[in-house]
């Protein structure tokens, strides 16, 4: 936000880009382009990104984030919407010295190069300490009235944005579900035992607790109303879904077709983490419509530890 105002101060036209994949959306984008009154152009990344969730070239960060190439990836596919369409330069938000695995100087040159499109990567919040772009060299942009901003401290970004009036904008943390270090355990699990994950998959590392069965299957149980309705969601025509009658539950889901050991599994973790008490009969449905009932005692939940991923 702060780089776009910076560059709008001389009269130059910005227009955002953001990225999407299963890992990261467009809603915090889409709430900080309206703040500015700012285009916004989304695209979905997910085809090019996947293959970084398995062999990165240059390796992952704290957990299973693959920062550089991701920030490559995401500049050489703006760099090419930028020829096409008609845009002049590139410019990002990266102040040097923020981040401390992606924001060094060597990571920026390192994007800058392998990006193919380093000449018109312009970042203003920091030009000042880094060599002079195209855009500054031919006059486009007043290379005087960029920034010097360093280091991890936000101090000077906070001032200048209620200089430039920008009253709402969003945590620096978080973002990228691949730095949250549930969901990167969970996707390491899954890449372990699988060698190519779909989109499913990975939306369902979002949602409720994870279960893998003594038979190799994963069962998905959920916590709340909305998870239920977001596993609910995303189950394919072959998945099996389970529920319990008469009593508050969860949506349980096993991705792929099951067998009846499965469904019994399933319907078991279904009665545990509902609200039947412990050692009451219950019924469970299951099957592709929830035509098949299974009926069983509820068992504690205890007896599922060793299933837990």
């Amino acid at each position: 936000m702060l780089a776009a105002a910076v560059l709008r101060r001389q009269g130059i036209d910005v227009t955002g880009v953001t990225f999407i994949t299963p890992f990261f959306g467009a809603e915090r984008a889409r709430q900080s382009a309206a703040h500015l009154g700012m285009p916004l152009l989304e695209v979905d990344l997910t085809e090019k990104f996947l293959p970084l969730i398995y062999r990165p070239p240059r390796g992952f960060g704290r957990y299973h984030n693959p920062c550089l190439d991701c920030h490559i990836l995401m500049i050489r596919e703006a760099g090419d919407m930028m020829a096409k369409s008609g845009f002049d330069f590139l410019f990002t938000g990266e102040v040097l010295g923020q981040r401390p695995m992606s924001q060094h100087r060597g990571a920026l040159n390192s994007v800058a190069k392998e990006s193919g499109y380093g000449e018109v990567l312009l970042r203003p919040l920091s030009a000042k300490l880094l060599p002079p772009t195209k855009p500054e060299l031919l006059g486009w942009v007043d290379r005087e009235r960029l920034l010097d901003i360093s280091g991890r401290g936000r101090k000077r970004q906070m001032a200048l944005a209620r200089e430039y009036g920008i009253t709402e904008y969003p945590s620096p943390a978080g973002g990228c579900l691949l730095t949250d270090p549930r969901y990167s355990a969970r996707l390491k699990e899954l890449l372990a035992r699988s060698a190519e994950v779909s989109r499913q998959d990975l939306e369902l590392l979002k949602w409720g607790r994870h279960f893998r069965l003594p038979t190799g299957k994963k069962a998905i149980v959920g916590r709340t109303h909305k998870e239920n309705e977001a596993i609910a969601s995303l189950k394919h025509p072959a998945d099996l879904i389970c529920k319990i009658k008469n009593f508050p539950g969860p949506t349980v889901l096993v991705p792929g077709s099951a067998g009846g050991e499965e469904a019994a599994m399933a319907a078991a973790l279904t009665a545990a983490y509902s609200d039947a008490p412990e050692g009451q009969p219950v019924t469970v449905k299951c099957g592709e419509n929830e035509e098949k009932l299974l009926h069983l005692i509820a068992p504690a939940k205890d007896n599922f530890k060793e299933w837990l991923i």
